[in-house]
């Protein structure tokens, strides 16, 4: 069998599935490459050449986990975000590309800040915000804080494979309640927190529901259990006019805005199909 033939026949076989026919050609093709351990241009210019056995097997059993709805993320152990490569495994959150406004937002904010900055990641999964914004902020002192242990050993692999675990400081905590605080208050509270509700179980994806982490996707019947306890909690260790940046999800904007009553310049900012998607506040 040829790479194109290969990738030809798995695409085939992820078409004969409802939540997988739309990427069956892109995911078979990544799968392949991945399994190979080739570029795409390395495939585009010899589609011919004949699969080894093992590399024949190896990839049909990529294409098995993914026709039960594993996420690709987990099969090949990668993700990019804010345009790094992260090790991700069952035990964290894939990141998403939403995800990114978060950290551009934040970037924006102390972009032109010189001095020591101080901020904490809660709930840092895989450490991809809290590794994106140590890259981009040089003078950043960044806290990265999970309830995980898994979690927290997959986020230090990626941080000391980025070369900036000396930046970061992994804690194991329920968001934050591990006596963390610097003396002069943090300059910045990031999450990306669990926000989906209970009663949106049904709807979510094969890959989402079966895959991912609960605990890093539920949090309660309406999905605001975390930001109630979180928002106050971040309230006490920011410093005076510090910064909260929080990803929220479908439909909770007002709900989240209600909850930061007390805040100031509570702003929020659309994703690309214009879903509030990012909050900001200040102490």
């Amino acid at each position: 069998m040829t790479l194109r033939e290969a990738a030809v026949e798995a695409a085939a076989r992820l078409s004969g599935d409802s939540y997988l026919r739309a990427d069956a050609r892109r995911d078979a093709e990544h799968l392949l490459l991945h399994a190979l351990g080739i570029t795409r241009a390395q495939f585009l210019a010899n589609p011919a050449r004949p699969l080894e056995t093992k590399e024949e097997s190896l990839f049909r059993q990529s294409i098995d986990r993914r026709l039960k709805h594993e996420p690709i993320q987990y099969i090949t152990g990668l993700q990019e975000f804010y345009g790094l490569t992260f090790r991700v495994t069952p035990a964290v959150l894939i990141p998403r590309p939403e995800t990114e406004l978060l950290v551009e937002a934040v970037l924006a904010r102390f972009k032109a800040h010189t001095g020591p900055l101080r901020i904490a990641d809660i709930g840092t999964g895989s450490g991809a915000i809290a590794i994106a914004l140590a890259r981009h902020l040089p003078h950043a002192e960044i806290t990265a804080l999970d309830l995980s242990p898994q979690a927290l050993a997959v986020a230090e692999s990626n941080a000391r494979e980025h070369s900036l675990a000396h930046r970061i400081r992994f804690v194991e905590s329920d968001l934050l309640a591990q006596p963390i605080t610097h003396h002069q208050g943090f300059d910045a509270i990031v999450s990306n927190p669990p926000y989906v509700a209970l009663t949106d179980l049904p709807e979510l994806h094969p890959q989402v529901r079966d895959y991912e982490p609960a605990m890093a996707l539920f949090a309660g019947a309406t999905g605001l259990d975390v930001y109630r306890r979180l928002i106050p909690q971040a309230h006490e260790v920011l410093r005076p006019g510090g910064l909260l940046a929080l990803e929220i999800g479908h439909h909770q904007r007002e709900s989240i805005a209600a909850l930061l009553a007390a805040w100031s310049a509570v702003t929020f900012l659309n994703d690309l199909q214009q879903i509030p998607r990012v909050t900001l506040a200040e102490k």
